[in-house]
């Protein structure tokens, strides 16, 4: 895999993505635990047609500053760039926007995993 793969997604900010609603503050504005499930997706569809038979990526690392509100029935665009390939991790560059403007940017570091064992040793955290 190299650099330079880019990914974009879009969202409306609806009352079940608002802060209140999830739990993450009082207001009706979009709750920053979306914007980071949005950067999230956008990251790792991004790249999902690049992996191999059997292979994902986690999210590991998030650094992003959410630093502008968006109200209900705000139009919200992510947008991410892979920056960085070191074997399994992933590093993206990552920026968040509203029709008025950037609402979040940042990073996002993601690991390629072997999904079957990934989820086996997960598994046995029960046992």
């Amino acid at each position: 895999m190299e650099t330079g793969i880019t990914g974009q997604q879009e969202e409306i900010v609806t009352e079940e993505k608002t802060a209140k609603a999830m739990g993450s503050g009082e207001l009706p504005v979009y709750a920053t635990p979306a914007m980071i499930a949005l950067i999230e997706k956008t990251a790792w569809m991004s790249v999902a047609g690049e992996l191999e038979e059997g292979q994902g990526t986690v999210g590991t690392k998030l650094a992003v500053e959410h630093v502008s509100a968006s109200p209900l029935g705000a139009h919200i665009t992510c947008k991410t760039t892979l920056v960085g390939v070191d074997r399994r991790r992933l590093l993206f560059s990552v920026e968040v926007s509203d029709d008025a403007g950037i609402i979040g940017q940042g990073t996002h570091e993601r690991f390629i995993v072997e999904n079957e064992k990934f989820v086996t040793k997960a598994q046995g955290k029960l046992a």
